[in-house]
């Protein structure tokens, strides 16, 4: 068998890469490759990133959910939403306020979602559970007991954010949509699909992007 290392360190971070359904942090790819220090990876991430960029490819390096992934450039998503023959699940204005409530003010519980919004969570709580755009933390020290909620590393993957710092503005997250309800690509067990909150500049909904190079869209709700 040929030593692993007498490939170049680029294509066998893009191999991994590839074959990942998820994104991979420079500690697991590290895992991969022990014999190789962080800081080589992470020039050699930024180099893919580079090289990429200045091929004006169709996908992309992106740095998401505390990991790396390549990604279908938000621009050609409707081309492999047709071959997959899938539509965006949709998320309502109400489920996306929710959500934003949760990713600013996480940890939280349902009382004080409610508080915020006015209405009853309950069913909205229960989609975002589902979909595994939010969890349960655990329990507050309160009389009741009431469990806790915030966002998942899969919420990180659907908009397109680095980690929770990268969060845009609360009226960005409630404004994806402009009618009633917002599509937002959901990723399944088996892998993921995402929305894009940025094509070099601002987009909207119907400008969302796939991790590459394929993947399968969740249902509607």
């Amino acid at each position: 068998m040929v030593p692993i290392m007498e490939k170049p360190l680029e294509l066998i971070i893009e191999a991994l890469l590839f074959a990942s359904s998820k994104p991979l942090s420079v500690q697991e790819i590290h895992r991969c490759l022990p014999d190789v220090p962080a800081p080589d990876i992470r020039a050699a991430l930024t180099g893919l990133q580079t090289t990429y960029d200045a091929m004006e490819r169709s996908f992309c390096l992106k740095e998401v959910a505390e990991g790396y992934q390549i990604r279908t450039r938000s621009a050609y998503a409707p081309y492999v939403l047709r071959m997959l023959r899938s539509s965006p699940s949709r998320l309502s204005r109400a489920a996306l306020e929710t959500l934003a409530i949760i990713a600013y003010k996480q940890p939280i519980i349902r009382q004080e979602i409610e508080q915020f919004r006015g209405v009853d969570a309950g069913g909205i709580l229960r989609t975002l559970l589902e979909k595994d755009l939010i969890r349960i933390m655990g329990r507050k020290t309160i009389p009741g007991r009431p469990l806790i909620y915030g966002t998942t590393k899969k919420f990180l993957e659907v908009f397109d954010l680095k980690d929770l710092e990268s969060l845009p503005k609360l009226k960005e997250l409630k404004d994806f949509g402009s009618g009633d309800e917002a599509a937002v690509h959901l990723p399944e067990e088996d892998g993921q699909v995402e929305r894009s909150k940025e094509n070099e500049t601002r987009s909207g909904p119907e400008e969302q992007g796939l991790p590459f190079p394929k993947d399968r869209e969740g249902p509607t709700a």
